[in-house]
């Protein structure tokens, strides 16, 4: 079945919505500025709303069935999330307004550094960031003015672990420094001794996600921060899969200098499709100086009749803004009311369940699935999606049989250390029930391969639409549609 565009449901001299008159004296926009014709497609009201659900109903989301997309924590955001972020005094503020009109927006801003620094151990946090790789940019910023501050202009390798998120390298690369890979060892740790060899008078620092994209803890992390401690670096964490260590672990109080926190992910918005996002960075006490501004601060104490009053402050040695205005404040939002909701006790719970969830996956696959790396994971693991008696089926057919049983695929070819990577990561927010269902299409997926492979080759089946030719829409880019285009269809 093909949708039809809205333009093909147009029919003259329909209209949806009536503009009132217009009750301000009129004035004449500059010649050029106007034209004739608008050729927008006439619907009623009813037309557009009933092709625009529809549409929708194609979508698969966390609301609608399990998303175990690694490395992504796709994780249920509960819906008094969205109704404080609609609160009028949040939703219809402005950023240019008086500080003294925005003293509650603020107030919470402030809670939220508070809280992402006592979770982290951090002495400091700027909410400016606007997503996970964005903080990264930021904390490797803040490494680069960090040397450079002290005269140390030498300092231009970051060391970066062949495990890492894929966005490090990039990040180093946009700061103006130099990426040296590190390998990592059969246990899928940092390999202690490449770590050796490079750790010299050069290094600004190393990027370590921690767990790594392999879904495990860095066993060696109090070595490999030992390591460029001593050599004069400085650690970066990458943040994104904080899921699993809240209220376990604290990055700060392991030696990490700065850390991003992906506050669409661990605390609870749902981010599809390329955002909204969040990506605070934390820093120990040596690198508050200089945060990306502005950052929220109490500028006159309170007492018991009045409460404080807070302001936005520049660090003395700030990077600089990194984002226009402060942040993405809905995020903030989302996240403060997850956090005031969940408490210590449920954050430590969370992280709990997501390693108590993954691991049941784990064990459940192992058998059906060759898991390279097969010890205790963290909030994911990652599977081979390939088979020695089933060659012509890969991880990319395994996930389009997956979406025939109503499952979003799990991430495919990611990290690139394992062949064929199937990265699975269930979150703490599904059942015993939904995890059952996964592992039994997994298992029966297994089985066709062998048996008959192209059921997987030529899967989905059972969805609105079947295979793409996804090279062909990433060269042939159809962003629009209005009359007289190429049918994107």
């Amino acid at each position: 079945m093909i949708e039809p565009l809205i333009y093909d449901l147009s029919s003259p001299e329909r209209e949806g919505v009536k503009l009132p008159e217009v009750d301000v004296p009129q004035t004449a926009f500059p010649e050029g500025l106007t034209r004739e014709d608008l050729p927008l497609p006439e619907l009623s009201e009813i037309d557009v709303m009933r092709h625009f659900v529809h549409l929708s109903q194609f979508n698969h989301g966390v609301d609608t069935g399990f998303y175990p997309l690694g490395s992504c924590t796709m994780k249920y955001n509960p819906k008094i999330n969205e109704d404080t972020a609609r609160l009028p005094g949040f939703a219809f503020s402005h950023p240019l307004q008086d500080t003294e009109t925005a003293q509650g927006n603020l107030a919470l801003m402030y809670a939220l550094q508070e809280w992402l620094g006592e979770i982290g151990g951090f002495a400091g946090v700027s909410l400016q960031p606007a997503a996970g790789a964005h903080g990264e940019l930021a904390g490797i910023l803040i490494i680069r003015a960090y040397h450079r501050d002290r005269g140390d202009d030498r300092r231009t390798k970051i060391l970066v672990p062949d495990s890492a998120h894929g966005t490090n390298p990039a990040t180093t690369t946009m700061s103006g420094m130099e990426v040296i890979e590190i390998a990592s060892d059969e246990r899928g740790n940092v390999d202690l001794n490449a770590l050796r060899g490079h750790c010299d008078d050069c290094v600004a620092g190393l990027m370590l996600t921690n767990p790594n994209t392999l879904g495990l803890f860095e066993e060696h992390v109090a070595e490999v921060i030992e390591l460029i401690h001593g050599c004069g670096g400085l650690v970066y964490g990458d943040g994104a899969n904080m899921n699993a260590l809240l209220g376990v672990v604290r990055p700060g109080d392991l030696g990490f200098d700065v850390l991003h926190y992906n506050l669409h992910k661990t605390f609870s918005t749902p981010h599809g499709g390329g955002g909204p996002g969040s990506g605070p960075v934390g820093v120990l006490k040596h690198l508050v100086d200089f945060l990306p501004e502005p950052i929220v601060d109490v500028i006159e104490e309170g007492n018991d009749e009045v409460p404080p009053l807070y302001g936005l402050v520049r660090p003395s040695k700030s990077i600089g803004r990194v984002k226009s205005f402060h942040g993405h404040f809905g995020i903030a939002v989302r996240a403060y009311t997850y956090m005031r909701i969940q408490g210590k006790s449920g954050l430590r719970a969370v992280a709990d369940h997501a390693v108590l969830n993954a691991n049941y996956l784990r064990t459940r696959l192992r058998d059906t699935y060759h898991v390279p790396y097969d010890r205790i994971c963290m909030h994911e693991f990652v599977a081979e999606g390939w088979w020695e008696d089933a060659p012509q089926v890969h991880a990319l057919d395994i996930a389009k049989r997956l979406m025939d049983f109503g499952i979003h695929p799990p991430t495919n070819y990611f990290p690139l250390v394992v062949r064929e990577a199937l990265m699975i990561e269930p979150t703490e927010t599904e059942s015993i029930e939904m995890l059952d269902a996964f592992t039994d299409a997994m298992i029966k997926i297994a089985d066709e391969a062998r048996r008959d492979p192209e059921i997987l080759k030529t899967a989905p089946h059972n969805t609105a639409f079947g295979r793409l030719d996804e090279i062909k829409a990433a060269r042939e880019l159809v962003l629009c549609c209005r009359p007289g285009d190429s049918d994107p269809r």
